[in-house]
């Protein structure tokens, strides 16, 4: 008999948000790290917010959201509050109840930024990288450096003058869409800033690629593992990556003896000594075409660690791939440096726990799966 196509809804229903997720998805392992990283933050969120007056988001819903956001590719916090309303999943791993009231966007974005104001990314950052170390997930000598291009929310129209004075002479046309002709005139950060996001600079990574208006970010991975154990963000220059590079290591703790792995870019002799007085072994790729020759010699390329610190070094790119696939830092749609530095660091953040959560529930070795 065929069935009747109408819907009938229960007066009452008796259902869990619990039922509703498989006991095998994916987002149970990694919620359990996040809840595990989110309990020792307890004391930063009480000196955060009053004691007493209107209550606010729940810090713990409000990374969770903006972890949600980054794992789903949810491009803006409109569309992830829309979808919190309808995604039982999402709601679930948030910890709102299926008849919780879903925050406003606008509500949402202001007690973001107050996250931003206590850095309190960052202290998730660490918080997630002391359960790794518990479960012994982390190396404390062997690390590897890189860092990447982050395209800024700006376009090279906002790219005027700081004295006032226009390019856009003879470009025709008129409004804020108007044709423009910088033909023959030079253009740099010496003369020009964005007037959309002024932090962000004309950079380009080698002479076979068009300028673009971007950032830098850069991490520090460890080798054991591959979790990136400190990420920033800076300005784009040509210094960039060695100074953020000498600025992560001297943020790692002990004076041993370590090694890191890193590309060409890094061969040259004042970050190779640099390296050397934190006594840290630089396992950089050779450059031999630079002028004046590699600073790395045979006494370094010669042992077996070299080689195998150049292997794992390129296991940095998974983080920014996956980052630009799924975390969307491609381009960011955030505007100042220090809203773009808090999405990159949680969106390594993210990059983590998902490696994580894999390395923990992959069964023993020798255990059929």
């Amino acid at each position: 008999m065929r069935g009747s196509d109408g819907m009938q809804e229960a007066l009452f229903t008796v259902a869990k948000l619990e039922d509703f997720v498989p006991a095998d998805h994916p987002l149970r392992p990694i919620r359990l790290l996040v809840n595990a990283a989110l309990v020792r933050l307890n004391g930063l969120f009480n000196t955060i917010y009053a004691d007493n007056g209107r209550a606010s988001i729940a810090p713990e819903k409000l990374l969770r959201a903006m972890l949600i956001q980054v794992f789903f590719s949810v491009r803006s916090e409109r569309q992830l509050m829309e979808q919190v309303r309808y995604n039982l999943l999402y709601r679930w791993f948030i910890g709102l109840a299926i008849d919780d009231e879903v925050w406003d966007h606008s509500t949402f974005s202001k007690n973001r930024d107050r996250l931003l104001e206590h850095a309190v990314v960052e202290n998730f950052f660490t918080e997630v990288m002391t359960v790794a170390d518990r479960q012994g997930l982390l190396s404390r000598e062997h690390f590897s450096v890189d860092g990447t291009l982050i395209q800024a929310w700006a376009s090279h129209k906002s790219f005027a003058r700081k004295d006032g004075g226009s390019d856009d002479a003879n470009g025709g046309g008129s409004g804020r869409n108007a044709q423009a002709n910088w033909k023959g005139k030079p253009r740099g950060n010496d003369t020009h800033a964005s007037t959309t996001d002024p932090d962000s600079r004309l950079f380009r990574k080698s002479h076979n690629t068009a300028a673009t208006l971007c950032y830098q970010g850069h991490v520090l991975m460890e080798n054991r593992s591959g979790l990136v154990v400190s990420a920033v963000v800076t300005h784009a220059d040509g210094k960039g990556e060695r100074a953020a590079a000498l600025a992560m290591l001297d943020r790692l703790p002990g004076r041993h003896l370590k090694t890191l792995g890193a590309d060409k870019a890094y061969d040259l002799r004042d970050f190779v000594q640099a390296c050397r007085q934190r006594r840290v072994t630089p396992h950089v790729a050779s450059n031999v075409t630079h002028i004046g020759g590699s600073a790395i010699d045979g006494r370094t390329m010669r042992h077996s660690g070299y080689a195998a610190s150049q292997v794992v070094r390129k296991r940095i790119e998974e983080h920014f791939g996956w980052g630009k696939t799924i975390g969307r830092i491609r381009q960011t749609v955030y505007r100042g440096i220090k809203r773009v530095d808090q999405h990159f660091k949680l969106t390594m953040t993210a990059s983590n726990i998902v490696r994580m959560a894999r390395i923990l529930t992959l069964p023993p070795q020798g255990v059929a799966q």
